[in-house]
């Protein structure tokens, strides 16, 4: 494969931000929006150009392809990084897994297994040999300032990557170090989707700051001022419970609090000291809504997911299944309906040692 040409799948915050920074270190870059969306990248496709400001790179930088065609994307790059919300892994699989080859590599940004879905869909569409992964988390503190400049506020520390088969782990985390040199490899996509830390944080957070939410349109600082020492309480619960998924299977998950602070975000310690040290995630402010990402898909994609998960292997998550209950009055959808399901991922009624092997393989014996 050509090391120097990457497709991005999305236009939004993350996809701008990462098509003009790896423009500006070099990279030949082609960004595919689906047309549903076609409007996010109006004013690019005619500029071919991004404006980045922040702490990295900054400037304006060519963007060397800009499209609605699937198939043109793909034939660009081997290399295809997926970054849009995880509500949209889906029309994005299907819309691509019709051009996709054996020789391509997609890796999800973030992933909450992500990567399994992408996996099933693209067998529906009778291909085979795709190696899919996942990270943990944006590679950015970042965020879309127009519709052709992007901001970075900050960079990961750690970016936790996840590959199905897990066999491939060391040949895509080579492909994305150029990329990324922060890249450090989870034993499989499943250890890698029970480490995002967005679903730990961000549904128990808004939830317990829904009032001021609303009532301030998101006019507060969510992590300085949103998360309190009581709010800490819960989001370290809702930790201890996917941690303790994560045992059952096998996975010695990090804690939140340490996680913040390998990544960059914060001092050593727990959630709350990591938070009220962290110079990047001081500075954000809350939703304006709470018909945010932060609940509509950090809960049915998120913890969601990982409630459904540790129901198989029997794992209690009390604590975790109240927030989505709670949410879903909230949000006026039902949180446990509109996200994955686990036939979605192809691991429904797996015991737990087909469940590694699949993973390890990519084949269901």
């Amino acid at each position: 494969m050509d090391n120097k040409k990457i497709t991005i799948l999305g236009g939004g915050n993350t996809a701008f931000s990462v098509a003009a920074r790896l423009s500006h270190i070099g990279m030949s870059v082609c960004l595919l929006e689906h047309p549903d969306f076609a409007e996010t990248i109006s004013t690019i496709e005619r500029t071919k150009t991004i404006t980045l400001e922040g702490v990295m790179e900054t400037g304006p930088v060519a963007i060397d392809k800009v499209t609605l065609d699937p198939r043109e994307a793909l034939d660009f790059a081997d290399l295809l990084l997926l970054i849009v919300p995880a509500y949209a892994h889906r029309p994005f699989a299907q819309f691509c897994s019709p051009h996709l080859k054996p020789s391509h590599t997609v890796v999800i940004m973030p992933g909450t297994m992500g990567a399994l879905e992408w996996n099933e869909i693209s067998k529906e569409f009778g291909v085979s040999g795709v190696t899919v992964a996942e990270v943990d988390t944006a590679p950015y503190v970042c965020r879309k300032t127009s519709d052709s400049s992007a901001v970075i506020w900050g960079e990961v520390s750690t970016l936790g990557l996840g590959v199905l088969p897990s066999t491939e782990g060391n040949q895509v985390s080579a492909m994305l170090r150029p990329l990324f040199s922060n890249i450090s490899i989870y034993d499989d996509v499943v250890a890698c989707g029970l480490s995002a830390m967005n679903p730990v944080v961000h549904p128990a957070g808004v939830l317990m700051n829904a009032g001021r939410v609303e009532y301030s349109r998101g006019e507060f600082y969510f992590y300085e001022e949103g998360v309190s020492a009581s709010v800490a309480k819960v989001i370290e619960t809702v930790d201890e419970e996917r941690r303790s998924i994560g045992k059952a299977l096998g996975y010695e998950l990090m804690p939140v609090g340490e996680a913040f602070h390998v990544a960059g975000f914060g001092p050593s310690g727990n959630i709350w000291e990591a938070i009220n040290g962290s110079h990047m995630l001081t500075r954000l402010k809350a939703p304006g809504t709470l018909e945010s990402r932060w609940l509509t898909e950090d809960i049915p994609y998120g913890i969601a997911v990982w409630s459904k998960l540790a129901n198989q292997y029997n794992i209690q998550t009390p604590v975790i299944d109240s927030l989505v209950s709670l949410g879903s009055v909230v949000m006026g959808m039902d949180g446990w309906k509109e996200g994955r399901e686990l036939s979605d991922l192809g691991i429904d009624r797996m015991s737990k040692s087909k469940l590694k092997d699949f993973l390890k393989t990519g084949n269901i014996s």
